[in-house]
């Protein structure tokens, strides 16, 4: 190796280290946006009859602010696993999860399902509505689990209010006394949606979003996350395993063999 390559190596090795480093200190990359949440060296394995299954290999994630980011990647990758840490829902076996500059997956488990309530919206692909709820009431959900009893009831009417208004923002101001079961698909992702919006969160997780919807319906879902995004600055994490989902995103990272790289 010639000494002016070397050279050439060493200087943008030691950039990327300041850089780095003036990340780690001011929150924000080098155009200046912050980051709003961020995966550290994430490893993931499963056990099966003894042995050992990497999924996720040291994932290196970060996402700005107002960011809407897509993660693909064949079926297997780990992408619903990457999902489930950075919501703190499951724990990684070695990294760290960062949100708004704190680390998140070391909380006790009070605080990080009060967090997760607070400020993680989370969509799944089969909705996980209550079915014994309205769709109404699918949407109070996490607001009365995040007040107490006497504060909900003093709250009552302007949360209902609040819950009224999102699912007429997602076009179900009219399916509001509607159990699950007497929703289409995609009214259900719908509700989801809102759901997931009610508390305010900082961020928006979405798991195959439209994996479970007809084409039509998947690209009615993927409009509501745009404008989600583009209308409200909301910060949304999308994992795909569709390319052109995916590309309707700012970003697209892939994950492969449990690292992610450029799409």
């Amino acid at each position: 190796m010639s000494e002016a390559v070397r050279s050439t190596r060493s200087a943008a090795a030691s950039s990327h280290v300041e850089a780095a480093a003036s990340y780690r200190q001011t929150g924000r990359t080098a155009s200046g946006r912050r980051i709003q949440l961020e995966a550290r060296g994430l490893k993931k394995s499963y056990f099966k009859a003894g042995h050992e299954i990497p999924v996720l290999r040291g994932v290196n994630l970060t996402v700005q602010q107002g960011e809407f980011l897509a993660v693909i990647g064949q079926s297997g990758s780990g992408k619903s696993t990457l999902l489930h840490l950075l919501a703190t829902l499951d724990g990684a076996d070695a990294g760290e999860v960062w949100l708004d500059g704190m680390r998140i997956d070391n909380l006790p488990r009070r605080r990080r399902d009060a967090l997760r309530n607070r400020k993680l919206g989370m969509i799944f692909q089969f909705y996980h509505l209550l079915p014994e709820l309205t769709a109404l009431e699918n949407v109070l959900a996490p607001l009365m689990i995040a007040h107490g009893l006497w504060s909900w009831l003093r709250h009552r009417r302007s949360h209902v209010q609040n819950a009224r208004r999102l699912l007429e923002q997602v076009g179900l101001g009219q399916r509001w006394q509607h159990l699950p079961r007497e929703l289409s698909g995609g009214e259900m992702q719908r509700t989801a949606i809102a759901r997931a919006l009610a508390p305010g969160p900082a961020v928006l997780l979405a798991d195959e979003p439209t994996g479970n919807l007809d084409q039509h319906t998947g690209a009615e879902i993927m409009q509501l996350l745009r404008s989600l995004n583009r209308q409200h600055g909301l910060t949304i994490v999308m994992v795909t395993h569709d390319l052109a989902n995916a590309q309707q995103a700012h970003r697209v990272v892939r994950l492969v063999e449990g690292r992610i790289e450029s799409a």
